[in-house]
């Protein structure tokens, strides 16, 4: 099973993901753009283009995508492939968002949004459960402290845009969870929420 944790900066996502390693040990944690243990030079590459305010937006897009082709081969379809929990902080949705907002900016792609979807459309894999931390662009950029371009609150109010927009087309796969509440009640929340979908999916394939 593919869980995926999504919202803006700021919006607590990482922490709950951190969180959840010990709820879940056994779980395959991953993040994009990758990093860590999961990491590759193409993650590098994209952190790389996020601390650089002259990057081109087509040519970060493509080092996101190919940072997400990679990781889905080397670490994402082998750990689902064992039957692992996987549960990753941002995927592509946050590409889908970020990059389309991006895009909208720079002014050479129309429809923005679409184009960055149908890019990943024919390898991606689409999760099983995306958990949404909703928080409004303004809280947002004063808790991620503006340290790079992707934290302004304009530019942040594209990308909710593009999220809700996302959820509107797939509402069965997005649960939406209220990130401006305090830490341990969000938790609480996205635990009790990826609890349920376990059990639906465990009831789910012993019917099959």
């Amino acid at each position: 099973m593919l869980v995926t944790l999504e919202g803006l900066d700021g919006s607590g996502k990482t922490t709950v993901w951190e969180a959840l390693h010990d709820v879940y040990p056994d779980a395959t944690f991953t993040t994009e753009p990758t990093s860590g243990e999961t990491g590759s030079w193409y993650g590098e590459a994209v952190y790389r283009s996020i601390e650089d305010d002259g990057a081109d937006p087509l040519a970060e897009l493509f080092l996101y995508t190919a940072d997400h082709a990679d990781h889905l081969s080397r670490v994402i379809e082998p750990a689902l492939e064992r039957d692992d929990l996987v549960i990753s902080d941002r995927y592509s949705d946050s590409r889908y968002a970020y990059q389309g907002a991006t895009l909208a900016e720079d002014g050479r792609i129309t429809r923005p949004l679409e184009y960055v979807v149908g890019i990943h459309r024919a390898f991606s894999i689409e999760p099983d459960l995306t958990i949404y931390l909703d928080l409004d662009p303004e809280t947002a950029a004063a808790r991620a402290g503006t340290t790079n371009k992707f934290e302004r609150a304009e530019y942040l109010t594209s990308v909710r845009d593009n999220y809700e927009r996302l959820i509107d087309r797939d509402p069965a796969r997005f649960v939406r969870v209220d990130a401006t509440q305090p830490p341990e009640v969000v938790l609480e929340r996205v635990e009790d929420v990826l609890a349920s979908a376990l059990e639906e999916d465990e009831a789910d394939t012993g019917d099959e």
